[in-house]
């Protein structure tokens, strides 16, 4: 069975002004060992209803590097090396509250966390995630203590991909990214 395929998130703007944000399916496979988990989807994003779709965030970029995928590859290629890799990929998040792209701008009390618990119960190979930025890592860490989580995954805080992480080069994101990546057995 193949990953399954993002299919939309849903946006709606809120008595409070802000927009309501639901975040997508992951893309996975029973087998996993890794999960890659961002925050909450940005605009380019939502609009797209593909992960990552920003052109400048440099998530797809060191992924085609890291696993050696065509960089000519469609986003269907891209998810498909993923899962043959035995990554999953997700976010943090169902929904909350934000206006604009930035996760400063996601209101803390409106965060409604992705059901981990069922997601590890389903995908018991799973030893390691990889947060995509600071506030995935807040966020799964706020929501993750109060669930029920194997304490012996690795969970490790990777700089964003995002392009409004500009205190990181491009070089240094990889570096982080493959280190902690390719720590990870896959098969």
């Amino acid at each position: 069975m193949g990953p399954r395929r993002v299919t939309s998130a849903t946006r709606d703007i809120q008595p409070s002004g802000l927009e309501r944000i639901h975040s997508f399916a992951p893309i996975e496979r029973r087998d996993a060992t890794v999960l890659i988990l961002g925050s909450m989807p940005g605009v380019a994003s939502l609009d797209a209803g593909r992960y990552y779709a920003h052109p400048r965030n440099s998530f797809w970029r060191i992924m085609t590097e890291l696993l050696s995928i065509d960089p000519s590859a469609t986003y269907e290629q891209r998810l498909d090396a993923l899962v043959s890799n035995r990554i999953a990929l997700w976010d943090v998040l169902h929904s909350c509250e934000r206006t604009g792209s930035l996760d400063t701008s996601i209101n803390r009390e409106t965060q409604t966390a992705n059901d981990f618990e069922s997601f590890f119960r389903t995908h018991p190979d799973i030893r390691c995630v990889l947060l995509n930025g600071t506030k995935a890592w807040d966020a799964f860490r706020r929501h993750a203590a109060t669930m029920k989580i194997d304490e012996s995954l690795t969970v490790t805080r990777l700089p964003s991909t995002s392009p409004a992480n500009a205190s990181w080069s491009y070089e240094r994101k990889l570096e982080a990214w493959r280190s902690a990546l390719m720590r990870e057995p896959r098969r």
